[in-house]
Order: C-alpha cells, then structure tokens, then sequence
C-alpha cells in the first residue's frame, strides 16, 4: 500500500534534489532527431549538441529506406527471446559483420550495451577478479555486482565470502600494475575499462594495459560505447586508434549512439566466450531479441562505413574546429580530440542555468551533475557531429560566448 509516510518521504527527497540545482526535467523533441530539432514549447529549431549521433545518422535517407524496407520483408518484431524463435537469418548476418568489422571471431547481439555488461562476468568469471578502472560506467558497475552475487559463497560461520572486484585509479597504469601483482594467485583476472570514458571524452591508455595484462596473464575487456563506427583511422574504435586490436579480449558496444541511435548492444570476442554467453548469459536468455528493422538498419550503416571514412573524417575536423574555438573563448574544457567535450563549470545550478540560456538562444545542450558525475564536478557535455555545418558551430561558439560573458564565466 501507497501510504501517506510514503508519499511525504517520496516528496521530500524530489524536493530536496530541486532545491539543491540537481533536478533533470525532460525536454520533449517534437522532431526526428538531426542536427536541428523542434522542443515542445520552444519557438523554432535548435541546433542539437548534446546527441550521441556522432555520424548524424540518426535521420540519414539511406539508413530510414533500409528499415522500411526490412519491415516489409522481415516484420516489426520477433515475440520472442532468441534461442526459441526469435533469432533470424538477418540477426547472424549483422553478427558476422560486426565480428568482420572489429575483426573478432564471433559476436552476440543484445537488447543494449547495458545488457551485454550486466550478462557478460557472471558467465565467464567464477570466483576470480575483476579489476575495473575507476570511471568505468555505471552498467559495467552494475554487472561486476551482479556477478558478485551470483557468485557469492557461504562460509561456516553464515558469512558471506564475494567475489573480489578491485578498482584502480583512473587510467593509472602503477595502480593497475600493482593490483595485478597482489592478485597472480587467482584462476582468472579480468581487466575492465571504457574505451572512451563518456563524461570525460578521455581515452583508456589501451597499449599500456595490453602489455601489462599480457605480462601478467589477465584479459582486457572494453566497452567501447562511444567510439564504436567513427573513433581510429576507419572507425573501429579505441582498439584500432591505440593499435591494439589483435589484443583486446571482450569488446562490448551499442548501435544506440554513432551507429545510428536506434537501440541494440552487442558482445565481440573469442569464439569460445560468445558460445557460453549464447548458453547462460541471463540477459540473452530472457529478454527478447533485437527488432529486424534496428538489425537490418545497422547493417547498412555497417555497409556505409566499412569502406568509406567519409563522415568520421568530417567528425573529426568539426571536432577539432569546436574544441580550439570553445578554448579561445576561455571555456575550461577537458582537452582531447574526442567529441564529447566537457565544459566545466563545477557549480549544478550554474551549469543548469547556463544551459537553459542555450536554449533560449538555439543551441540544444543539457547541464549534467551529481550522480551523474561527481558533486563538484557539474558541466555542460557539448557533443559534436559530422552532420553540424560550419556555420552550425560558429554559431553555437558566438552563443556560447554571449551566455559566457553574461553568466560571467569568461570574460
């Protein structure tokens, strides 16, 4: 029963997270999603820079004729999990070439990327370790907990002994090093670490820990959420930009950001670990398969970009133009060459004020605080696309230093 306790207790903390700046309403888009947008109540289009469609595909001719078509030909949904009826000869087709693509031996599709991390260490990790980088995301997070439940084990006394999961300093290679060290005695470890991390847009010093894991026998798994299709020299992500590809172990990722925007994660590695996801991984098991028309979509865009960096080449000159433009200015920003970049201003309700303004003026971005990211530590993430103009960043950096000066955060 809903009690009247309940209710105040519910209210009481809602009110607690307005007053304190930390309050996400929901903006509405009343438009497909593009370099510009309509937002219910707001006059006009906005331009759009805090979308994770890094190829600005989300809205792409090409990309929408494939989907119609697959649902004509393979239907709108499958009512089904996939090891009973609701794999298709389209769902093995895209695992073929994301495993041709990343160059893996197999590959396993999943609802979303956060189903591939939460299904992924309960299944090919027992009592071992996993040892994660300290910003890892959250679903990771959330599946190294799982896994240690799953793997939990009662002593005499009706203690509970977990699974030992151990968190290194933020890309800090002496801590990691050291945690594999103490940990030599165990069956298996596991190294686990973005391979863009997406509140920073830093990168995971992917040769580094390749040596170190091969040094002392432990895998590398990367989630690789936010380069996947558009980050290294053809767009296969942090492993191939860090040159390690033939050395990374388990690599999860989405079709929900550059490949599209749709839904779907997936798992590629080694054809022995995909098997056993196919066999126990709980969140293959029971939630139903992806939708031929996100398979059959992805697949073209797969086929658009295999062979042709057309579009991630246009990424990264618009990221570079952005981020040396947002510094002139005086913008603090986390330096890097990814297009997630942080603008920092600490304070939540500053931030939040600041990208309200934004609005106002045209300019679609979101301020992002605590939990999100850490108390103090408030921002705007602006996030670049191939499909922005020249024009739609000159734009966006004379309106951010117009709100700039009046917010007085730059001069």
């Amino acid at each position: 029963m809903y009690t009247k306790e309940a209710r105040e207790l519910y209210e009481s903390e809602l009110q607690s997270i307005t007053e304190s700046g930390l309050f996400k309403d929901e903006l509405l888009i009343d438009s497909p999603q593009d370099r510009e947008i309509k937002v219910e109540g707001r006059k006009g289009t906005l331009l759009n820079f805090c979308a994770n469609n890094y190829l600005g595909l989300a809205n792409n001719s090409e990309v929408k004729q494939a989907a119609l078509e697959s649902i004509k030909e393979w239907g709108y949904g499958l009512a089904s999990v996939p090891f009973i009826c609701g794999t298709q000869t389209l769902h093995k087709r895209l695992e073929r070439k994301f495993s041709e693509f990343l160059q893996m031996e197999d590959t396993i599709l999943y609802s979303s990327c956060e189903a591939a991390n939460v299904g992924l260490f309960e299944v090919i990790l027992g009592s071992d370790v996993i040892i994660s980088d300290q910003l890892c995301h959250a679903t990771i997070i959330d599946g190294a907990r799982l896994w240690q439940v799953v793997n939990k084990k009662k002593l005499d006394q009706g203690q509970v002994m977990l699974p030992e999961i151990r968190v290194f300093k933020h890309s800090d290679m002496v801590d990691l090093e050291k945690h594999l060290k103490e940990t030599q005695d165990r069956r298996l470890r596991l190294i686990a670490v973005d391979g863009v991390f997406s509140m920073d847009g830093d990168i995971a010093p992917l040769t580094e820990i390749c040596d170190l894991a091969e040094k002392y026998r432990a895998m590398v798994m990367v989630d690789d959420s936010h380069a996947t299709g558009f980050f290294g020299k053809t767009g296969r992500g942090t492993p191939e930009y860090c040159g390690v590809m033939d050395r990374v172990d388990i690599i999860t990722s989405t079709m929900g950001k550059g490949l599209g925007g749709a839904v779907g994660g997936f798992t590629s590695s080694h054809r022995a670990i995909i098997e056993l996801l196919r066999q126990r991984s709980r969140p293959r098991l029971f939630s139903n398969a992806v939708p031929p028309v996100v398979v059959a979509a992805t697949i073209k865009i797969l086929d658009m970009i295999a062979g042709d960096t057309a579009l991630r080449d246009r990424l990264e000159d618009n990221t570079a133009y952005f981020r040396k433009g947002i510094t002139a200015l005086g913008f603090d920003i986390r330096p890097g060459i990814h297009p997630i970049i942080p603008i920092m201003l600490y304070d939540a309700q500053k931030a939040a004020a600041m990208a309200e303004r934004l609005v106002e003026e045209g300019v679609y971005v979101r301020a992002f605080s605590f939990p999100v990211v850490p108390r103090g530590q408030a921002r705007i993430r602006v996030q670049i696309s191939a499909v922005h103009t020249r024009e739609d960043l000159d734009f966006a950096l004379d309106k951010f230093a117009r709100v700039g000066r009046e917010q007085k955060i730059i001069q």
